[in-house]
Parts: C-alpha cells; structure tokens; sequence
C-alpha cells in the first residue's frame, strides 16, 4: 500500500510515520482551509491570518487522525494483536496490523475504539469552541477549534459507514462473523458493501464532476475507488491467510538451489552467475553448509580491472536474517518477510545448511490452483 515512509515519533511504543503521499493531502487541506473555508466562515481577517489558521487546522487534524488511529492501536494491543505502527497517507491514516483479530469481540471493539475517540474529540473542540467568545483577538482561534470540532464529527460518521475496511465495515464484519462464526464469510460480505460503498462514491464523483465541482468530484472519485480495491485485497488477504494457514515453508521450497562457491573470482561470478540468472543476490554455499550471501552491489565498489584478483569470499557478507527463514516456519511468516524486505525469494536454512529457495510466485501460484478448484467444487 505504501511507498517511501518517514519515521515521525513513537507514540507509547507504536511508531507514527508519513508515507510521502501524506504531503499532498496536507498542502490541499492548508490551501482550502486557508483560501476557502475559513475566509467564508470568518470574513475580514488578514491574509496572513488565514494561512496560519489553515496550517493549524490541518496540522490539528491530523493530530486527531493520530488520535483516532492510536486507539484502534491500543485496544488491539490490549487483546494481543500484534500492531506495525500508525501510518499518515494521502488518504488520511491507517493503523497497521501484523495478524487479523482472533474473534468477533476483539474486532469489534477495535473498529469501534476509532469513531468513540473522533466523538470524543468532536464534542469536547465543540465544548471549548462555546466557551471561546467571537471577539478579534480570539477569532482565528475560535475558527480553528470550531473547525476541529466540525472535522472529527466527519470523521467519526464517514468511518462508520458500512464499508470494509473502513471502521464501519469492520463492525460489519464482526456482527456476521459472530453470527456466522465464519471469518471468510463474513469478509466476504463486507467487502462486498465496501466495493458496493467504493463504486457509489465514484459515480457521485463523476456526477459532481458534470455539475462543475471538479475538484471535489476528483476527490469523490478517488476515495470511491480506494475503497473499493482496498475492499477486495482486504477479501484476498483473509482468503491467503485461510489457505496458508498451518502451511510449512518446506512445502514450497525448491530444492537445488542456485549457490556460488567462495573461492571462484569475482569476473566469474559476474559472468557465469550474474548475467546468467539475474538475482539481486546470491547464497555463497562451501561443503553444504551458508557461508556468507553477495550481491552486485558488493561488486561495483571493486575496478574492472581487479576483478580476476578477488574471491566470492573476499566479498562475502553474513546473510541477513531477514533473508533467510526454516523450512519448518509458517508460510505466512514468510510471506512477512517478503513483504517487510521487498524481496520475492528467501534461503530456506537449517542448522547453517542451505536447503533450498522459497519463492513469492510459487506460493501464490499454489493460491491461485487452491481457489480455482475451491470456485470448480462449489464451495
């Protein structure tokens, strides 16, 4: 889902960060709070005013996006949910989860953690907001907070709505599935009122479009179609952890795996293995047993010229742990790895000896297979 994030703070030991597409949501809400809705709600104020009422606005925010995302954060850790941290993005936040819910209660008061904390928020901006007199010194602040207010009330009733996986969605899902006692089933359901939710929201953006709010339609239409893919890979996501579940890394990996010995030359490695099998990197494997993995990268810091003077072994760094796993591990604690590493392939290791390849293609290839005989035997 993400690109390039930045680490901005821990937050109780769960980590915040921005992914980069993060600063165009911040720059659009600044420009409209500060070109358009505080100068209509609050006419007469400097220009400068106004920005700076902007930038607190969208600052103040994402502040309570943080807050809302924190407690769906909290509770999850409460139940033993293991959390990756709170992610800032273009569409607003996300708070990350390592391993679905283990029940229908748990689920539900996750999901429902974050629209009480926006509620919260809401009616306690709109308390102070009351008590703030519409005075010129106090104006800008009056406006901020009254905004505040305004936004964390949204935010509640657009995360409500019953579409996975929005909150909303999630409650959704926890109602069937306590009902059903079936996680697939209930999923399955309510992504279908997420991708259902998705599509409404683009046809409202292209209408709105036709009425001449474009902008506003773009935004419609982008959401609506966030929504709804994120409906269906959260649907593919529980169907892969189903299928995968229980499933050993030995049963995917390949044997025979394409290792380098330590003591040929670094142009033979280039030559014979490099412009032959295009890896980012390779096991460097004596007598069975891993000694070390090397990559190009190692090899551009030594001349062409050199080449034929230096060993694999030379160059050889120890694997990193997260490139290597047991064949006795569960699949999808590979399927972790490849996702945290950006890598589509791990060394399966055992005590030291290599003992294959496990591959991204081969265990979704082994998916794929699983549903299409799962749709031909009707279940």
């Amino acid at each position: 889902m993400f690109g390039n994030r930045i680490t901005l703070f821990k937050l109780f030991g769960f980590e915040v960060k921005i992914d980069i597409s993060w600063l165009i949501l911040a720059v659009l809400i600044t420009f409209t709070l500060a070109r358009g809705f505080f100068p209509h709600y609050y006419k007469g104020l400097p220009l400068l005013t106004y920005w700076w009422m902007g930038l607190s606005g969208a600052l103040g925010f994402f502040a309570s996006i943080i807050f809302h995302e924190f407690w769906h954060s909290f509770v999850a850790r409460r139940y033993g949910v293991p959390m990756k941290g709170i992610t800032l993005f273009i569409f607003g936040g996300v708070a990350e989860m390592g391993d679905e819910p283990p029940n229908a209660k748990t689920e539900f008061l996750m999901a429902i953690a974050g629209p009480i904390s926006s509620i919260f928020l809401g009616f306690g901006f709109f308390g102070i907001n009351l008590l703030i007199p519409r005075s010129d010194p106090l104006l800008p602040m009056k406006g901020v907070i009254g905004y505040l207010a305004y936004i964390n009330l949204i935010l509640a009733a657009f995360n409500l709505l019953p579409a996975f996986p929005l909150d909303g969605g999630r409650i959704l899902r926890s109602a069937i599935w306590k009902w059903t006692d079936n996680i697939r089933w209930a999923t399955r359901v309510a992504s279908w009122t997420g991708s259902f939710f998705g599509i409404a929201l683009m046809i409202l953006g292209i209408l709105s479009i036709f009425q001449g709010n474009f902008i506003g339609g773009i935004w419609f239409f982008v959401i609506g179609m966030f929504v709804k893919n994120a409906a269906q890979i959260s649907y593919q996501q529980v169907l892969l952890r189903n299928v995968l579940a229980g499933k050993r890394v030995g049963n995917f990996t390949k044997l025979d795996p394409v290792f380098v010995p330590p003591s040929i030359s670094i142009e033979q490695f280039v030559e014979e293995y490099f412009y032959k099998y295009h890896f980012k990197m390779f096991p460097v494997v004596e007598n069975t047993n891993i000694v070390g993995c090397i990559n190009i990268a190692q090899v551009k810091n030594i001349p062409r010229n050199e080449w034929n003077l230096h060993t694999v072994r030379e160059l050889a760094k120890k694997c990193l742990p997260e490139n290597t796993i047991s064949p006795e591990a569960d699949t999808l604690k590979a399927l972790s790895l490849m996702k945290q590493n950006g890598n589509t392939k791990l060394m399966v290791v055992e005590d030291r000896k290599l003992i294959g390849i496990v591959t991204l293609k081969d265990i979704l290839q082994y998916f794929s297979a699983r549903m299409d005989m799962e749709e031909y035997s009707g279940k």
